[in-house]
């Protein structure tokens, strides 16, 4: 099964207006384990940045003057999130639709809601009445944000993929995004090279003589054929 866990940073609010995407980053899991394919582009969003967008994520018309614009992007996107991969998305709607606007700006056919996986609802169905945001969420199931000082959509979908393993059930023990400045601890994860040592003395059987005489008597009861009888 192939899901892309996916994020975008945009200009603000409304998609249908002026705000545009600014930056989109997805990580791809296969049978929920993360194949090292990751998609992550800049763009240009043909308009300012405003104020309060530089603040949340550090990103300026200086720096997104020269990146691509949406339409020079989109085919290399849609092939990435191509094979009607699920789209895992913290609070979808709101990326479904910058995703689905710029789509229809750039003269391509729009994404299914139907794809969409939205972990904010997962969270909240599952923790009902406790804070949902994703910083929430890591703190609940122990994931390390500390790199999350500005967001990004690379690093917020690196960490939504570990934090939405642990919303469906546990993460996997395989499951280690290697991240700028951070050391992956060999010990806890490659397991292949734990060896245990035999035990000094075997341990004493469990059965006492009377049960296993019982035991015997009635294997004995069903006959030479019994598959029981093998194994005495």
């Amino acid at each position: 099964m192939r899901e892309i866990v996916l994020d975008t940073e945009t200009t603000g609010f409304d998609a249908e207006k002026d705000d545009r995407i600014v930056e989109i980053g997805a990580v791809e899991l296969l049978n929920h384990l993360p194949t090292g394919r990751t998609f992550h582009v800049y763009i240009n969003p043909e308009r300012s940045m405003p104020n309060e967008a530089f603040e949340v994520h550090g990103l300026g018309d200086d720096f997104l003057r020269d990146k691509p614009k949406f339409a020079e992007i989109a085919q290399d996107f849609l092939d990435f999130v191509a094979d009607d991969a699920k789209l895992v998305i913290h609070n979808a709607a709101f990326d479904m639709k910058f995703l689905n606007a710029e789509l229809r700006r750039a003269g391509h056919p729009t994404l299914p809601w139907t794809r969409a996986l939205d972990t904010l609802a997962i969270a909240r169905e599952r923790f009902p009445g406790s804070p949902a945001s994703l910083d929430a969420l890591c703190r609940r199931f122990g994931v390390d944000n500390s790199n999350r000082e500005l967001h990004g959509a690379l690093l917020d979908s690196e960490i939504l993929a570990e934090v939405y393993l642990e919303l469906i059930g546990g993460r996997q023990p395989d499951l280690v995004l290697d991240r700028p400045g951070q050391e992956q601890d060999v010990a806890a994860t490659d397991r292949s090279t734990v060896r245990r040592a035999p035990r000094p003395t075997p341990l004493p059987p469990r059965l006492t003589d009377q049960e296993a005489t019982a035991h015997r008597d009635f294997i004995a009861k069903l006959g030479d054929g019994a598959v029981w009888a093998r194994y005495q």
